[in-house]
C-alpha cells in the first residue's frame, strides 16, 4: 500500500518521455516526472520514491528526499508566509505549509522552527505544525535510566528546556542543571535521569550513576596531568568555572574528585587538587 509522504518501493507500469507511471494501488498510476526519471528504467522494475501530492493535489513522486518525513520532527526554515499559514523549504519543490492554527506564535521569514509534519487524511495533504506536544507518542516511555538517548531542544519555560526525545516523547532539562548555553533547535545527545510515577521525563546531560563519574574521573585526571599535575580548582569553585574546564556539573564533578580521592588518586586542599605521587 502506498504510504503518502513516505518512502516507497513502486512497480514501473510504463514509461514516457514526460515520465514514469508507477503503480499507485487503489490510488492509480502515480507520475515521475521525467527530470527525476534515473536512466535505463523498465517496466516492471521497482523504483524508490517519495510520494506526495503536487500543487493540484494529485499525487506525485519524486527520488529526492525531503529533510523529514511524515511521522518525523524537523528544524525547517520559512520561505514564506501567507494570510493562511507559512511555507517551510524541506528539500522538495513544493514547500511544506503550516496552517496559523497550528503555529504557537506567528512565524518569521527566514527563520528555522522545530515542527512535525502528519498527514491530514481527510484530503492525503501533508502539512506541519509547532505545536509539538500533541504529537508525543502516547505509549508510556520504556527507557531505562542512564540511557543514552538523542535530544532536540524544542522549547525554554520557567523550569528549563523542554526536549524531544528520540523523535518520540517529551522531557525536561532542568536549568539549575545545564551548564551549557542551549538554543530552540539544537541536537545533541542526553540520558534518561529519572521517569516519574506520571511517565514525565527527567533528562541530564551528563550521564548519571557511577559509570558516568568513572569516565569524568578519567578525564579530571587527563586534566589535571595537562596542567603539570595541579589545577586552582576544588569542590568550592564556582559551577561555572568548572564547566567550562570540564563540561560537567559541579554535583558530578564533587562525585568525580570524591571517588578519584577515595582511591587516593588525588590530593585535595584549599589550593586545588593535585596528582598523589606517593
Amino acid at each position: 500500500m502506498v504510504q503518502i509522504g513516505r518512502i516507497n518501493r513502486l512497480v514501473i507500469k510504463r514509461t514516457r518521455e514526460y515520465g514514469l507511471h508507477l503503480e499507485g494501488g487503489t490510488f492509480g498510476d502515480i507520475l515521475l516526472r521525467g527530470k527525476y526519471d534515473p536512466e535505463k528504467c523498465r517496466p516492471g522494475e521497482e523504483i524508490e520514491v517519495f510520494v506526495y501530492p503536487d500543487r493540484q493535489d494529485h499525487l506525485c513522486a519524486t527520488t529526492l528526499k525531503p529533510y523529514a518525513m511524515v511521522g518525523q520532527f524537523a528544524r525547517l526554515r520559512v520561505v514564506a508566509n501567507s494570510a493562511s499559514g507559512a511555507y517551510l523549504y524541506w528539500g522538495l519543490e513544493k514547500d511544506l505549509f503550516v496552517p496559523k492554527s497550528e503555529q504557537q506564535e506567528p512565524m518569521a521569514e527566514g527563520k528555522s522552527y522545530l515542527v512535525f509534519i502528519f498527514l491530514n487524511e481527510k484530503n492525503n495533504r501533508i502539512a506541519a505544525s509547532a505545536k509539538l506536544a500533541k504529537f508525543f507518542d502516547p505509549q508510556p516511555p520504556d527507557y531505562e535510566e542512564g540511557q543514552e538517548v538523542d535530544l532536540i531542544i524544542y522549547e525554554k519555560n520557567e523550569l528549563g528546556y523542554g526536549a524531544l526525545i528520540n523523535q518520540a516523547h517529551g522531557g525536561m532539562l532542568y536549568e539549575n542543571e545545564v551548564f551549557q548555553r542551549l538554543v530552540v533547535g539544537q541536537e545533541l545527545k542526553g540520558y534518561i535521569k529519572k521517569i516519574r510515577d506520571d511517565s514525565k521525563i527527567d533528562l541530564s546531560l551528563q550521564k548519571p550513576g557511577l559509570q558516568g563519574v568513572d569516565e569524568v574521573a578519567q578525564a579530571i585526571l587527563a586534566t589535571i596531568k595537562e596542567h603539570g599535575g595541579s589545577i586552582a580548582v576544588t569542590d568550592k569553585s564556582r559551577p561555572q568555572d568548572i564547566y567550562s574546564l570540564f563540561g560537567v556539573s559541579k554535583k558530578t564533578f564533587k562525585k568525580a574528585i570524591g571517588s578519584l580521592y577515595k582511591k587516593r588518586l588525588i590530593t585535595i586542599d584549599a589550593a586545588g587538587i593535585r596528582l598523589d605521587n606517593g
